[in-house]
């Protein structure tokens, strides 16, 4: 038996309003709905993760998802709680974007085709840009009024608001257009829910009044929360800025750092809504969590599930292993595995000192390691106090004064991490 799709996001804590009637609407049989992404960049972001597994829930329950590439939309800018308007792109950028978006997408969602519920791009390019202005305010403006428009919350907000820019005809005639897409899918796909963020309210309803005014027809509107953090801070964001689905944007480490950094009331809820785990395991798994917190057994499960669908298997590992090499539990060995790009981001932020290769070809001493080459420590005295103390070590091994750090020791060929004490970290590059 499939499962209940608005059953399953509401156990998650993921439904924030559902119109009247969706719930039977979608036992009756198999279904189409849609949500739409935004094409400005080639990647998604963790903030668009949320529709992304409301479409797998969808297909999961027999159903079949359509991702909407807003193509036409992307040109124009959406106004719901955004106070500027977006970039606009050509017809070769969104194209690029849209390709790229859709193999994030294939992750989540089943593409193929093999399933009667297979999972559909489109892009509303498609069909807005045949499209003249007369033909649109002739079939499409007439019937939805000036006062239903401007009762819009994401209208209203515009008018009232501070902004001194107001609102341009442009994004004002913007939920008119994503009505439209709404009306075009049902009527050329039978396509009868439309998914967004509960910000998106105003604008899925507009569609379902444009399916009931132009097309005689019902159809539904669903919304997901919108996240929030539970020290207020912005979900989805770090010091630098956007946490990306791709790799090349936002490091499979550094995503993995985001989701173990969850705190323990953030991972309880972000565990049902960003994995596929079953109700019964999360509830042992938050048990057991609740017992020892410190262990972090949530935070770990959270950020192995995600990195693993978001990136693969291979990447998780090497983020597991980047990590311990920051806390600690690593060994010269695990080091020296670490690629270029992962073995930077685990060390970003950590005080850099370049040494000339020669030096370190020909041996470098450790006063000159911590602090003649380096300035790493104020004074040779307190280098060779450090070491009389054994509390130095290179590339996580113990060294005494005698020690010097030779060409062996270059992880990556050009890097050495000088340790002092468990919380200090130095790294030396060779030029």
């Amino acid at each position: 038996m499939a499962k209940n799709f608005v059953e399953e996001l509401q156990w998650r804590g993921m439904l924030h309003d559902v119109m009247p009637g969706t719930e039977e609407h979608l036992q009756e049989g198999m279904r189409s709905a849609y949500l739409g992404f935004d094409p400005t960049a080639d990647s998604l972001h963790i903030g668009h993760l949320v529709g992304v597994m409301m479409l797998r829930h969808f297909q999961s329950a027999g159903h079949k998802p359509l991702a909407l590439i807003g193509g036409a939309t992307g040109m124009i800018g959406d106004p719901s709680g955004k106070s500027k308007e977006r970039n606009l792109l050509d017809e070769e950028a969104l194209k690029a974007n849209q390709e790229a978006i859709k193999k994030q997408l294939s992750k989540f969602l089943d593409f193929s085709g093999k399933e009667e519920n297979g999972a559909e791009m489109v892009n509303n390019y498609d069909w807005m840009k045949e499209f003249s202005f007369i033909d649109f305010i002739r079939d499409v403006g007439k019937h939805i009024t000036v006062n239903y428009m401007m009762a819009k919350d994401s209208v209203k907000k515009r008018f009232t608001s501070e902004s001194s820019e107001g609102m341009s005809f442009t994004e004002f005639t913007y939920q008119l257009v994503q009505g439209y897409d709404f009306f075009h899918l049902y009527k050329t796909r039978n396509c009868t829910l439309q998914m967004g963020g509960s910000d998106q309210w105003g604008n899925i309803t507009t569609g379902t009044e444009m399916i009931r005014r132009i097309g005689s027809g019902k159809a539904y509107a669903l919304t997901c929360k919108l996240i929030t953090k539970a020290d207020g801070t912005k979900f989805g964001k770090s010091e630098g800025g956007n946490i990306w689905l791709d790799p090349e944007r936002t490091s499979p480490y550094k995503f993995y750092q985001y989701w173990i950094n969850t705190s323990d009331e953030d991972a309880e809820k972000f565990i049902k809504i960003f994995t596929f785990i079953e109700k019964q395991e999360i509830e042992s798994l938050i048990a057991e969590h609740n017992e020892a917190p410190h262990a972090r057994l949530l935070q770990k499960r959270l950020a192995e599930e995600i990195t693993e669908m978001v990136h693969s298997k291979e990447d998780l590992e090497n983020a597991i292993k980047a990590s311990n090499v920051l806390f600690g539990k690593s060994t010269a060995e695990d080091l020296k595995g670490l690629d270029e790009k992962t073995f930077l981001d685990v060390f970003d932020g950590v005080p850099q000192a370049e040494v000339e290769k020669a030096k370190i070809v020909a041996g470098l001493d450790m006063i000159g390691a911590l602090a003649a080459e380096t300035d790493f420590l104020p004074s040779n005295g307190e280098a060779r106090r450090a070491l009389k103390a054994n509390s130095v070590a290179v590339n996580k091994e113990k060294v005494k004064e005698d020690y010097a750090i030779t060409e062996a020791d270059l992880i990556n060929g050009k890097y050495v991490i000088i340790n002092k004490g468990k919380k200090n970290t130095y790294i030396i590059k060779a030029i």
